[in-house]
């Protein structure tokens, strides 16, 4: 619609211009449960809202997508909302002083996550309805001026169904089916929030005494679909919880601000989690259903604990615009190890941050569209894909090496100081730098144009000088960068020596932090130390960089990396090596070789997995076409000889079945998979619950050993949304032409299905076994993308152009095709072309690390 997609000037223009007073916005969701599960209809929305204008008699505008306006009135003044009204946008003409709105609107239910969510449980026929609305959703439910800068208390009242209960950012009175809420604090729009439905809800209760000698009291509640219930461990999410608001409060100084704190599992749920203030909203699949590694549980901690900062870094403290991202969710990023660590049991969260979480930024930072952490957002579409692995993962590991380079007690001291003087207000990247340079001393101006407004990742490689007897005469730190990018920045760095032990280990027998500036710096202080067998110099993860070896430190790793005995640093070794992987130099095949050889002695289950990943990624876009088929069977050979050797019962037992599920290919594999599903054969101690009976048939389906009956009956029997997504990604699977194209019209042509079974049938339909079935589509995703991105939401035009890109047809042909198609569409939306020139640079990726592979051969 013309003015849906908000620059950054207008919000400028129109910030410089009003103040908001408050808002009453009033929902009648009572249709909700009459339209079953075909259309989602529509819902009535009132809106009043009170603000300011600092120039009486000027114009301006306010933000609602809506089907249809029922009546709009300003200042007591009826306006016509076919005059005023163009889908998106409310032009408000004369402004006074001081000001009154009124708009009255019949507004749309989402079934694509965005705005009000409404979904049916295809298990019981129970709607549900929850609100997502980052970045700029919350004018698809209610009449607004929808930009982080324009805070307001709100007050929300909701007319809803009998039997169903209601939550909202604020504490909530409940007369007559309207649900009317406490009015809020001075929030952004983007994190109101309304939940309803029949929800299973759990409540606990968190208390603290404060310095002064208060009590702090507040109400926790927890919920998910009835059908969830059975599944919910609410007592491990309320002791994390309890345990990060005893941190925060610990190291913050500022108690908690928003009263409540309700935590709801929906489901369809577009993200990992949204912060709303008192009503924090995550994916159900943290919910799990079946028996799960712990890495699911601390991944799950995590993401608690990252919206729980959040509620001082975002919603206490908001940026001014987009570019500003960073100021909550790198803080948020990094806040949720630092506390999983601190806090909870996770003791060993970095080592999942170094190995997990900065691959996604390591990545992101190496695309055409990388960009500084403090980024240049235009407008919304920016926005939108800016919640990347650079704003937050880059942005969490700059942090710490900000806590590095400033101490940890100048950053928190730091961080007290910005709540208190920005509490209820938004902030930019000056206000943040400013109390850091009060706290610490240090010339923050410096350290931010390096590491916050440039883009890139540098390379780090060890150089090594040895005397006759064995001794380090010089070592040294070579630092490296792009072409596009050529910063070189200031590292705090470690810098460990490794050697093996008598008993065979490899451990760590001297290490020195050292600032490495520059293209070469000298490490003077392990002048003199005995010759190491392998040198790690981003040792204990302090920096961001790309981790590079010497000769002497890669033969090491080939021969014993198993036996390297400290998990953080086997974790940055096989990082690094990944990294080499994808910079195509390592061969696909050596990287795959290590993790057969060394991944069953990795003790850290996270890594394990990620290994898992990795392997596959490598075996699929990085090995040579024509080894891969060896690679397939290698790979499973491993996994399968090391799921009999792994410990009855065991999470690394489960991890392994999962990996050999997702690369067996052969009949004796594929057999062996159906004989699990149906008890003709036995691995001791695996349970082959139903998570892991989807898990199997996936497979097997896209091998098409398991037809439309078989997994018909394999619904019959877990008839629940999980697996009716599972269906669908299993019947998207299949190895037929015919099955393709009506997968491919599903999501192209149509929207009738909802944002989960959109994302389901991509993962479907996306097969490496069937690259020759899935060649046709190659033009016909660049006839499509266009006009798949001009009809559809952003964020079912983001899932299109990204998961039905042709990067299976990995041959230099596609990259022309894709060069010809930027070509031809200069003027394209600059959104729609990052994504496809994200695509482009993963298959150009690709292409190198096969060549590499090839070359081995």
């Amino acid at each position: 619609m013309p003015g849906e997609n908000l620059s950054r000037d207008e919000a400028r223009e129109r910030a410089a211009l009003l103040s908001v007073d408050g808002y009453e916005v009033s929902l009648d969701v009572r249709s909700a449960v009459g339209d079953g599960d075909e259309s989602p209809g529509t819902f009535r929305s009132v809106t009043t809202i009170r603000f300011r204008c600092a120039e009486p008699g000027a114009a301006g505008f306010a933000d609602l997508i809506a089907p249809s306006v029922t009546s709009v009135s300003l200042n007591g003044r009826d306006l016509d909302p076919s005059e005023v009204f163009d889908g998106s946008r409310i032009s408000l003409e004369d402004l006074a002083a001081e000001n009154e709105l009124i708009v009255d609107a019949q507004c749309a239910y989402s079934r694509t996550g965005e705005g009000l969510h409404r979904f049916v449980d295809p298990e019981d026929g129970e709607v549900y309805l929850y609100t997502q609305y980052e970045p700029a959703d919350s004018r698809r439910v209610f009449a607004c001026f929808e930009q982080p800068d324009l805070k307001a208390p709100f007050r929300f009242e909701v007319r809803a169904p009998e039997g169903w209960t209601v939550w909202s950012n604020g504490a909530a009175t409940h007369t007559d089916g309207v649900w009317r809420f406490a009015e809020t604090k001075p929030i952004s729009t983007y994190i109101t929030c309304v939940v309803a439905g029949p929800y299973h809800y759990v409540t606990d209760s968190y208390e603290r005494v404060l310095e002064d000698g208060t009590r702090l009291e507040i109400p926790l509640g927890a919920m998910c679909r009835k059908g969830l219930a059975p599944h919910f461990d609410s007592d491990d999410v309320f002791l994390v919880t309890k345990q990060g608001l005893d941190f925060f409060h610990d190291h913050f100084d500022y108690p908690y601000p928003f009263g409540k704190y309700d935590q709801a599992f929906v489901p369809e749920y577009n993200l990992g989690a949204m912060e709303n203030p008192g009503l924090v909203t995550f994916r159900e699949e943290f919910i799990f259903r079946g028996k799960v590694t712990q890495a699911s549980y601390e991944g799950r901690a995590n993401v608690i604990l990252h919206e729980m900062a959040h509620m001082w870094f975002g919603d206490l403290v908001t940026m001014v615009w987009w570019d500003d991202l960073w100021l909550k969710e790198s803080f948020a990023d990094f806040m949720g190890t630092f506390a999983g660590v601190g806090a909870t049991r996770f003791k060993d969260a970095w080592i999942t941050f170094a190995n997990r979480r900065k691959a996604w930024a390591y990545r992101a930072d190496q695309l055409p569209s990388t960009h500084p952490i403090t980024a240049d957002i235009r407008d919304l579409q920016d926005a939108k894909l800016n919640f990347d692995g650079i704003t937050y993962a880059k942005g969490a590991s700059v942090l710490k090496q900000l806590v590095a380079y400033v101490g940890q007690d100048a950053f928190l001291e730091g961080a007290r100081r910005y709540f208190k003087r920005h509490a209820y207000g938004n902030t930019r990247l000056g206000d943040l730098l400013s109390v850091l340079e009060e706290t610490s001393g240090r010339d923050m101006a410096a350290w931010s144009r390096s590491w916050l407004q440039t883009a890139g990742v540098n390379s780090l490689t060890p150089q090594v000088l040895l005397s006759a007897e064995g001794r380090i005469t010089e070592l040294a730190v070579l630092q490296e960068a792009a072409e596009s990018h050529p910063e070189l920045r200031p590292h705090r760095v470690a810098v460990g020596l490794y050697r093996r032990t008598p008993e065979g280990s490899v451990e760590r027998y001297a290490r020195v932090e050292v600032d490495v500036d520059g293209p070469r710096t000298v490490v003077a202080e392990l002048a003199g130390a005995e010759a190491p067998e392998l040198v790690l110099v981003n040792d204990d993860d302090l920096t961001f960089c790309k981790t590079r070896f010497d000769a002497e430190s890669l033969d090491t790793l080939k021969r014993q990396l198993g036996d390297l005995t400290d998990p953080l640093a086997r974790a940055l070794c096989w990082s690094a090596l990944w990294n080499m992987t994808r910079d195509a130099l390592l061969p696909a095949r050596d990287f795959m070789d290590l993790v057969l050889r060394f991944a069953g002695r990795e003790s850290d289950i996270g890594v394990l997995q990620m290994l898992h990943a990795w392997a596959n990624s490598a075996l699929v876009n990085y090995a040579a076409p024509g080894w891969r088929p060896t690679g397939e069977r290698l790979l499973a050979e491993g996994a399968l000889k090391e799921l009999r050797l792994a410990e009855p019962g065991s999470e690394t037992q489960l991890a392994w079945a999962r990996f050999f599920a997702s690369v067996a290919s052969s009949p004796a594999d594929l057999q062996l998979l159906q004989g699990l599903l149906e008890g003709t054969a036995k691995i001791d101690g695996l349970t082959v619950d139903q998570e892991l009976r989807w898990a199997f048939l996936g497979p097997l389906a896209s091998h098409g050993l398991a037809d439309e009956e078989v997994l018909a009956a394999e619904l019959a029997r877990d008839d629940t949304a999980s697996g009716k997504r599972h269906q669908v990604r299993c019947l998207a699977a299949r190895p037929s032409a015919a099955v393709k194209a009506q997968a491919w019209a599903q999501v192209v042509e149509s929207d009738a299905l909802s944002n989960a079974l959109v994302e389901a049938t991509i993962g479907g339909w996306n097969q490496s076994s069937q690259r020759e079935l899935l060649a046709p589509y190659a033009q016909k995703y660049f006839a499509a993308i266009e006009r798949v991105w001009a009809d559809r939401s952003i964020q079912i035009g983001m899932d299109v152009v990204r998961g039905l890109f042709p990067s299976l047809q990995d041959s230099p042909d596609t990259l022309d095709a894709t060069d010809a198609w930027l070509s031809a569409h200069e003027d394209a939306p600059p959104a729609l072309r990052r994504l496809v020139l994200e695509a482009r640079d993963d298959l150009a990726r690709a292409l190198r690390g096969q060549e590499c592979d090839a070359k081995t051969g």
